[in-house]
């Protein structure tokens, strides 16, 4: 059975942007793309949120953005996800700035999937923030999702 995987807008944005001109980007950009070409191992899903962020901005790059999920589930914002991510806002979990990244993290951990899939080591693939988020899950009964990298899925064996 193939392993779940939420796609956060930050992955999406990588994958279809312009050729970044900073080392770091660029590298980002390789990653993404290398594991963008495995990516027919996982059932991948996007959400409402991240379709209302690929549509936002340049009206080309937006385009580009959602050609590239076009074809890929989209799970639907319920209340209990608006709660979750609420809570991780009021608690001082997740930044006010952040309520949409809490609303990414609520959507994959209560739909189940095995990895939350980012570029966004801010605010969602951030060890001592995914501590606390899970805590604050596990006292829900709630079971955070494995949150990484494209270049931390990809692994060695893949690698080039």
């Amino acid at each position: 059975m193939k392993r779940k995987i939420y796609l956060e807008t930050s992955v999406i944005s990588y994958l279809t942007a312009k050729p970044s001109k900073t080392i770091l980007g660029a590298a980002h950009q390789q990653i993404t793309l290398a594991w963008w070409e495995s990516r027919e191992q996982y059932k991948l899903f996007v959400s409402e949120p991240v379709l209302r962020e690929c549509a936002a901005g340049d009206p080309v790059a937006a385009q580009k953005r959602l050609a590239a999920v076009a074809e890929i589930p989209l799970i639907l914002i319920d209340e209990h996800a608006v709660g979750i991510a609420a809570e991780l806002v009021q608690n001082g979990i997740v930044p006010a700035k952040a309520a949409e990244d809490a609303l990414h993290i609520a959507i994959a951990t209560l739909y189940g999937v095995d990895y939350l899939l980012t570029w966004n080591c801010r605010h969602i693939a951030n060890p001592e923030l995914q501590r606390k988020i899970a805590a604050f899950l596990e006292e829900k009964g709630l079971f955070l999702p494995f949150i990484c990298t494209p270049e931390e899925l990809l692994g060695e064996d893949n690698a080039e």
